[in-house]
């Protein structure tokens, strides 16, 4: 059984707190994609998959499936997107990015350079 350490960017920790605002079960719903993904790092479709042609060899996976209590009647169709980087060598996750799909287009490329190209 894989057991990941997860880290997160300081602008992942001001993507949390600005969406705990509307999102009060928040951190309790990422708790539970924190305990599946220490067991089950990898892209898997359709809940999540891995983002290419970033220019970078780090693995880059965004969750789209995301359970948020605070969205009721949602489901895991919340709408809400978690952006992280998975090395499995060092067997650790470190989240970039966590958004709602109505706040924001797409994935934040330039967050993901600037942290993680080589």
């Amino acid at each position: 059984m894989i057991n990941v350490r997860i880290e997160t960017l300081p602008e992942f920790q001001k993507d949390l707190k600005r969406l705990l605002k509307k999102y009060r079960t928040l951190n309790d719903d990422l708790e539970e994609v924190r305990t599946i993904l220490r067991v089950k790092p990898d892209e898997r479709p359709p809940f999540s998959f891995r983002i290419d042609n970033l220019g970078i060899e780090t693995c880059i996976i965004k969750v789209k499936k995301i359970a948020c209590r605070s969205l009721k009647g949602k489901g895991v169709n919340s709408g809400l997107r978690l952006v992280y980087a998975y090395f499995k060598e060092e067997g650790k996750i470190v989240f970039i990015e966590l958004y709602h799909k109505n706040e924001k287009g797409d994935i934040d490329r330039e967050r993901i350079n600037r942290n993680f190209k080589v």
